[in-house]
């Protein structure tokens, strides 16, 4: 980061120019027209980002990717700014920290919830059928609503669920507030299907109450939804074909539902897994550092043992600046392919962020029902 020590007047007329922004920073006139987070070409590659705020001191906290970063306060304005580098192909979740709460980006109208924004560098991918949704704005929710009680996880829970282009092969989205309220998966499948990208499906959004628990390699979660979850699903009268289920997991959520495809084969055969956590093991939460231990973890080797996973299509995705992710993943993708599944690899332009798993939701859900 840099400050007005970088060789700019502290009140020097047109500071962040550089970006694109001009008047005197902290006047009237330079906040109605102010835009951010702004993006310019660094030295050697990379990029330079701007991020402004507004008012009290402020902090920048990442999902993913950079540690919480202190804004600095130009002169003794309002103004407070933090200059990041960035790498090449970079999408992030972040929202700004004061004393008075989270709160989400007001000079940028792409949201994720009230108090995210997302942030891209200019080479990023797109992202086609995510609407931009400023943090203010209502995201649509399904009509139907299942109360779900299950006797093998304990407890009450609301599962909605909704007919993307009419319905079709139930798609499982695990850790599904997630997809309900901070990002508008609901409208982007539609869109999907709309476009032709994806077939019809039927979205079944699976909240978690203790993701340590239930997304644990263990057999409580997909007997619960083979025996209580798809049955209520099919009572529903919503058109629904289980026969294809295909299930979506990021993070812990992707290592259950890579766990579900090797002990639950019959139940589940086609999934989508981004950033999972193939680094998980029972003894990892001992270890000071839990991606310290065995690369691949326990699935790495259970699939040792060769299972025969012909009949699964697995699609795997991880952030490209997940560096110390991305070994647990690559040999656990290889293992699945040794062991006869049908698997496609891809790398995202993000951390470990929903930033980057959106995309990764469509593309790899659609490609498991091809």
């Amino acid at each position: 980061m840099t400050g007005p020590d970088s060789g700019r007047a502290a009140d020097g007329e047109n500071a962040f120019a550089g970006f694109g922004l001009h008047g005197r920073p902290g006047t009237d006139a330079f906040w109605a027209a102010a835009r951010a987070p702004v993006s310019v070409p660094a030295e050697g590659g990379g990029w330079v980002t701007l991020f402004l705020w507004r008012g009290s001191p402020a902090d920048i906290a990442f999902e993913s990717w950079s540690e919480t970063v202190s804004m600095a306060r130009w002169g003794d304005t309002d103004c407070w700014y933090a200059e990041l580098p960035m790498p090449a192909r970079l999408r992030v979740t972040y929202r700004f920290l004061t004393d008075d709460g989270a709160h989400a980006d007001p000079f940028n109208p792409v949201g994720a919830g009230g108090d995210r924004s997302l942030a891209a560098t200019p080479d990023a991918p797109d992202q086609p059928h995510w609407p931009v949704l400023g943090a203010a704005d209502v995201l649509p929710l399904p009509r139907t609503r299942l109360r779900w009680t299950s006797e093998r996880l304990g407890g009450r829970r609301t599962v909605r669920v909704h007919p993307a282009g009419g319905g079709g092969p139930v798609v499982l989205l695990l850790d599904g507030d997630d997809w309900l309220y901070l990002h508008p998966a609901m409208t982007a499948f539609d869109s999907a299907v709309d476009a032709g990208d994806m077939p019809p499906v039927t979205l079944v959004f699976l909240p978690v109450r203790d993701r340590e628990a239930e997304f644990g390699c263990g057999p409580a979660l997909w007997e619960a939804v083979r025996d209580e979850l798809l049955p209520l699903v099919a009572e529903s009268g919503i058109p629904a074909d289980r026969e294809r289920l295909v299930v979506a997991g990021q993070s812990l959520g992707g290592l259950s539902t890579m766990y579900a495809a090797l002990e639950f084969p019959d139940l589940v055969s086609r999934i989508a897994c981004q950033s999972p956590s193939f680094w998980w093991s029972p003894e990892a939460a001992e270890l000071a550092d839990p991606l310290a231990g065995p690369v691949g973890g326990a699935l790495a080797a259970r699939l040792r043992e060769r299972p025969d996973l012909s009949g699964l299509r697995a699609a795997f995705d991880v952030g490209e600046h997940e560096a110390r992710m991305l070994p647990h993943c690559a040999l656990t993708e290889s293992l699945t392919a040794r062991a006869g599944a049908t698997v496609r690899v891809s790398r995202s332009a993000s951390g470990h962020d929903r930033a980057g798993w959106r995309h990764a939701l469509l593309r790899d859900i659609a490609w498991t029902l091809r």
